[in-house]
Formats: structure tokens, C-alpha cells, sequence
């Protein structure tokens, strides 16, 4: 009976050997099997590590080059509108000067206006004056004496003047004016 039990027992040990044995190689199998899974894993997180590495330096490439681009872009506007402003404040500059041209023009174009709306009787006055000029003196026979000898001398009114009557009063000046009289007056800027 003892053989029998220790076969029995050998037995038991050989199936629990055995049962232990496939165990253990399952276990075997499965470690290796969650093995080659963390390797896989941590490839593949390797893999997504670098790739966003890549991704990173990239990004950080593509944003360096935007930065530099903007920046540049900045100095072109800001020289740009430094140089808009230089431009502005000459052609106020201009703008100022030609109003104060614009004003000193307008004071004379109303002079001209004026001595143009007085001329008609400026020179209805000269002709009055010629006119009168070309009568010669009132004689009074009675101070036909006294006249002569006022006249002695050779009056502006005498008879031997008539016919130069532009001398009556006009200057150097004025004759040079009478010269101008068929000009048309203008403005020139």
C-alpha cells in the first residue's frame, strides 16, 4: 500500500509538476507576450516623442520665420508712415505759405477791383479837367488888366497850352500809367 500511495502521491506530484510546469509557461508566455507590448508601446511612444520633436521644432521654425516676417513688415509701415508725416507736414507747410500767397492775391485783386470800378471816373474827371483846360481862362474886361498881368508868365490854363493838356496833372509816373492804358490787368502767381 505504501507503493501504492507513493504512486499515487508521485502522481499527484507529476500532475501538479505538470499543471505547475504549464502554468509557469503560460505565465512564460504571457510576460514575454506583455513584453513585446511595452516594447511596441514604448516605440511607439518613442516614435510620438520624436514626431513631436519634429513637430515642435517646426512650429517653433515656422514661428521664428512669421516673427522676423511681421517685424519686418513693422519697420517697413513704421519708415513708411515716418515718412507719410514728413510728406503731411511739408504739403501743410505748402498749404500754409500758399494761403497766405492766396491772401496777400486776393488784397490786391481787390484793389484791382477797385481801381477798376473807379477808373471810369478817373478818367471822366481827366477829360472834365482837359475839357476845362481847353476853355482857357474867363476874361472879364473889366480885369482884362489884372489877368494880364497875372498871366505873364505861361499858365497851365493858357491857350498856348491846350494842346499839350496831358501836362495839367499828371506826373512822370502818370504818363508811364497812360502807357498801361490799353493793358489788361492780370495776376500772376
Amino acid at each position: 500500500m505504501n507503493k501504492e500511495i507513493r504512486m499515487e502521491t508521485w502522481f499527484m506530484n507529476t500532475c501538479k509538476i505538470r499543471e505547475a510546469n504549464a502554468h509557469l509557461a503560460a505565465l512564460h508566455r504571457r510576460v514575454a507576450e506583455l513584453e513585446e507590448r511595452l516594447e511596441a508601446a514604448e516605440n511607439t511612444v518613442r516614435e510620438q516623442a520624436e514626431s513631436l520633436i519634429r513637430k515642435d521644432d517646426q512650429l517653433r521654425t515656422a514661428t521664428q520665420e512669421i516673427t522676423e516676417a511681421k517685424d519686418r513688415e513693422i519697420s517697413y509701415l513704421h519708415e513708411k508712415l515716418c515718412h507719410s508725416e514728413e510728406t503731411i507736414h511739408k504739403f501743410q507747410h505748402t498749404v500754409k505759405e500758399k494761403d497766405a500767397l492766396l491772401g496777400q492775391l486776393r488784397h490786391r485783386c481787390q484793389l484791382l477791383d477797385n481801381i477798376c470800378k473807379s477808373r471810369p471816373l478817373l478818367d471822366k474827371m481827366l477829360s472834365h479837367m482837359a475839357e476845362a483846360e481847353r476853355m482857357g481862362p474867363v476874361v472879364d474886361l473889366g480885369e482884362t488888366a489884372i489877368n494880364s498881368s497875372l498871366t505873364d508868365g505861361e499858365s497851365s490854363c493858357s491857350p498856348n497850352r491846350v494842346a499839350n493838356h496831358k501836362d495839367f496833372s499828371l506826373s512822370e509816373d502818370d504818363l508811364d500809367d497812360q502807357e498801361l492804358d490799353g493793358v489788361v490787368f492780370g495776376t500772376t502767381v
